[in-house]
C-alpha cells in the first residue's frame, strides 16, 4: 500500500487521496474491537468534520473531528447514506461537501453495515468439513447449516492472500456492494477462505451459473498487495470444487492493478488448465523464457506491466489510462517488448500468444507454498 501511494502521489493527487480513504477503512475493518463509537471517531478525524450514525434502535451517535462524543441530533447533514435496517450514517460539514465526502460516506456505510451484521468469522473446523472431499453428505450438510448456509443453494469460494488478516479483508470488501447473502470466513493454511451464498432477490430471475461472481465488486475496491481467487458457483454440498477453483485462480492473480489482482476461475476459462503443468515444465516453454528475459532487463518490469495491460484491454489508450501513463509512454514500452520477443502485438494472434505466455510465466514464478491443502484430500491443484 505504501508503494502504491508513493507511485500515485507522483501521478495524481486525487487518486492518492482516494486510495488513502479506502486504505483507512480497510484497516479499520481488519482491526479488532472496532465499535460504532470508534468508527465514528476515526471517520470524523479523516473527514475533518463531525460524523454520525442513527442505529436501528433509534439511538444517535455522533463524534467530532477531535474525537469527542457529541450530544443530541445533528443540526445539518452535508451528506448521508441509508443503511436499510441498520439505520443511516452522515457527515456534518458546515459548508459544501468535500471532494471525497461521497467516498468517505460510501465506506462509512460499508463499515457500519459490517458492524451491524453478525460477524462473518467462521469456525475453521466447520469450514474444513464443508470443503472436505471425504466427509459424508450428512456431516457436510450439518456443517453448512451451522454456518448459516442453505445446503440446497449454490455458493462460491473466495481465497484471499494478503498481509495481516486476510480472512477479514474479503468480507469487508464484499460488504461494499451491499449484495444480499451469507458470508463466512476463516483462515486456512495462511490464507483467508470465504464462502459466499447470495440471497435471492424477490422477483429477480436466477443468475446464470447459480450466482453472480463477486469478482467485479472486488476489483472496484481492492488496493494494495492483496490477491484474490474466485471459484465458480456450485451446489453447497460441492463447495470443495469451488474452493479448488479459487485456489487455482489465486495462482494467476498478481498484486497491483485490480484487474490482475482478482482472478476469476470462470473468466480464465481454458487457460486454467495451465495450472496443471509443473512449474519446471512451464519455465521450459520458449515464450516463457522470452518473458523471463524481458523481465530481467533494465525497465523490464515496466514492459511486462504495459504488455499485460495492453493484452487485457486490447487498446493502447485504455492500457495507458489503467497505468496512469501517457499512451506514448506505453507505446514505447511495448515497442521494446516487441523488439525482444518478435511479437507483433497489434496482431490478435500474437496478442493472444503473449497473454497466454504471461499466464504461464506467472505460474512458473509463483512462490512455493502457494497452493493450499484441501481438507481430507491433500494438496490442491
Amino acid at each position: 500500500m505504501k508503494g502504491l501511494l508513493l507511485r500515485l502521489s507522483s501521478l495524481d493527487a486525487d487518486a492518492t487521496a482516494a486510495v488513502r480513504v479506502i486504505a483507512h477503512f480497510q484497516a479499520l475493518l481488519a482491526a479488532d474491537r472496532v465499535d460504532p463509537a470508534a468508527l465514528l471517531r476515526s471517520t470524523a478525524a479523516l473527514a475533518e468534520c463531525p460524523a454520525g450514525w442513527e442505529l436501528a434502535d433509534g439511538r444517535v451517535l455522533r463524534a467530532g473531528p477531535d474525537g469527542t462524543a457529541l450530544a443530541g441530533r445533528p443540526g445539518r447533514m452535508s451528506g448521508a447514506a441509508d443503511l436499510g435496517t441498520a439505520g443511516r450514517v452522515w457527515l456534518e460539514r458546515p459548508g459544501p461537501p468535500g471532494p471525497f465526502d461521497d467516498l468517505v460516506l460510501e465506506w462509512l456505510a460499508v463499515a457500519a453495515r459490517t458492524l451491524a451484521q453478525p460477524s462473518p468469522a467462521a469456525d475453521p473446523g466447520l469450514l474444513e468439513v464443508v470443503l472436505s472431499g471425504r466427509e459424508t453428505v450428512a456431516d457436510r450438510t450439518r456443517a453448512l447449516r451451522l454456518l448459516g448456509f442453505a445446503p440446497q443453494a449454490p455458493l462460491r469460494a473466495v481465497v484471499v492472500a494478503a498481509p495481516g488478516e486476510p480472512e477479514a479483508l474479503a468480507p469487508a470488501l464484499l460488504a461494499r456492494g451491499g449484495a444480499p447473502g451469507t458470508v463466512r470466513a476463516a483462515r486456512l493454511g495462511g490464507h483467508g477462505v470465504v464462502l459466499l451464498q447470495r440471497a435471492r432477490v424477490p422477483g429477480a430471475p436466477p443468475a446464470a451459473g447459480g450466482g453472480d461472481s463477486p469478482a467485479g465488486e472486488l476489483r472496484e475496491v481492492l488496493r494494495g498487495t492483496a490477491r484474490v481467487g474466485v471459484g465458480g458457483a456450485v451446489g453447497a454440498l460441492r463447495a470443495a470444487e469451488s474452493w479448488q477453483q479459487a485456489v487455482v485462480a489465486l495462482r494467476f492473480a498478481v498484486p497491483g492493478v485490480p484487474a490482475e489482482a482478482v482472478a476469476d476461475h470462470e473468466e480464465l476459462g481454458t487457460a486454467a488448465v495451465l495450472a496443471e503443468l509443473p512449474a519446471a515444465r512451464l519455465r521450459e516453454l520458449p515464450d516463457v523464457a522470452l518473458l523471463a528475459a524481458v523481465a530481467a532487463r533494465e525497465g523490464g518490469a515496466a514492459g511486462i506491466e504495459a504488455l499485460s495491460a495492453f493484452c487485457r484491454t486490447g487498446s493502447l489508450r485504455q492500457a495507458a489510462a489503467e497505468l496512469h501513463l501517457h499512451h506514448s509512454s506505453v507505446a514505447t514500452r511495448l515497442e521494446r517488448v516487441e523488439a525482444a520477443t518478435g511479437w507483433r502485438l497489434r496482431d490478435c494472434g500474437d496478442r493472444f500468444r503473449a497473454r497466454l505466455a504471461l499466464y504461464a510465466w506467472r505460474l512458473a514464478g509463483a512462490e512455493e507454498g502457494e497452493a493450499l491443502t484441501t481438507p481430507g484430500r491433500g494438496a490442491a491443484p
